[in-house]
């Protein structure tokens, strides 16, 4: 089936009473059968398994074309099972120089307390990765579009390299989506997401995810992770992730398509010193993006401000329509000064804002950036 049709149907789980849309089911525990073994719909405890959980995870699954997927309750959760499942102590990751901040954390101050090393490269060089391979490499992390940069990593190549020294693969899609851009079939061996992002679409709930490749060792070592640990979502998250799939295509049609007229009315602001997007033909990894995306670049755009961090935070906090805040993928255009959200490393430059575009009406999203630059010239 097309994707549209699968974001609505997949994952429906049928009740006794026939209900259209699957029922959030808020019970911790499922009654046993008279032999003292799981019921006959094959639950018995919410933490192992739950109706609102497996439909989510099949439809995710379809959906990014994997064979099964795993749900968290964040994205952060997400890639702390990846992390956890996929590296031993003593071995090594390869990840990108530039990506969401939360990943960079983990990789660089957490994970070396259990001896597992990390190097820094641009993913957009092919050299560079093959260069920092080593021996003990069991993982390279891409993240394409970067974050908030908007870098193009060709994942094609990178799995090729992986692939001929027996390394996995593991993509963040989460600015994109299977919509846009399909990593599994490019060969990457698991594709994550924070799905509080696109997929949830609404600003009101929290999740992550993985899909993989095959159901192979890796696997059940994820799955585990995620029962025994405990790091599951709850059956609301799950039934609200769920819900919002299902206008997935036509919330991002709609915001990409904004976010291509806003891309270019940008360059033409005397006070943006550089538009960083994909879909623009100056950009270093246009035709890369354009093979890659299928012709759709997202609706994520970072700009440099003419002036400085302290123009950039003036420009953001005199926005109407844009409201100044962490996160991306609602239905609500949203602006970020980047660096002053990353912490006490930061790293991205100091007068870079990174817009997300929403579904508004693109000719008020229009105005209500013309109103900021006019009151930046007085």
């Amino acid at each position: 089936m097309h994707f549209d049709t699968l974001s609505v149907h997949a994952g429906h789980m049928e009740d006794q009473i026939g209900s259209v849309i699957s029922p959030i089911h808020l019970t911790t525990t499922f009654e046993r059968d008279e032999a003292g073994k799981m019921g006959g719909k094959g639950y018995i405890y919410t933490r192992w398994d739950n109706p609102n959980r497996r439909g989510l995870e099949i439809k995710l699954a379809m959906l990014e074309g994997g064979e099964e997927a795993f749900a968290f309750p964040s994205g952060m959760a997400a890639a702390m099972a990846l992390a956890q499942t996929v590296l031993d102590p003593e071995t090594h990751v390869v990840i990108p120089d530039d990506c969401y901040h939360g990943i960079a954390h983990l990789i660089k101050s957490m994970l070396p307390r259990w001896k597992i090393n990390y190097t820094e490269v641009d993913m957009t060089d092919m050299a560079a990765i093959e260069n920092a391979i080593q021996k003990n490499t069991r993982l390279i992390i891409i993240e394409t579009p970067s974050n908030p940069m908007l870098k193009i990593t060709d994942i094609g190549k990178v799995c090729d390299i992986a692939r001929s020294k027996g390394i996995l693969v593991a993509c963040d899609n989460t600015w994109t989506t299977p919509l846009i851009q399909r990593p599994i079939e490019l060969g990457a061996d698991l594709v994550f997401h924070s799905s509080t992002k696109f997929f949830g679409g609404h600003s009101d709930v929290l999740g992550g995810c993985i899909i993989i490749n095959k159901k192979n060792d890796l696997a059940l070592r994820i799955r585990e992770y995620q029962t025994v640990g405990g790091s599951v979502p709850s059956p609301f998250d799950c039934w609200l992730l769920n819900r919002s799939l299902s206008t997935l295509s036509l919330r991002l049609e709609r915001q990409t398509k904004n976010a291509s007229a806003i891309a270019l009315f940008l360059k033409t602001q005397s006070g943006v010193d550089k538009v960083y997007y994909p879909g623009l033909t100056d950009h270093p990894n246009h035709e890369i993006a354009k093979r890659q995306m299928h012709g759709q670049y997202g609706s994520m755009i970072s700009i440099g401000m003419k002036g400085g961090e302290k123009t950039a935070l003036q420009f953001a906090g005199s926005m109407k329509l844009f409201k100044h805040a962490t996160s991306l993928g609602g239905v609500e255009s949203l602006i970020e000064h980047r660096r002053s959200a990353e912490g006490n490393a930061p790293k991205s430059p100091a007068n870079l804002l990174r817009l997300s575009i929403g579904i508004e009406y693109i000719d008020d999203l229009m105005e209500d950036l013309s109103e900021g630059f006019a009151r930046l010239r007085g």
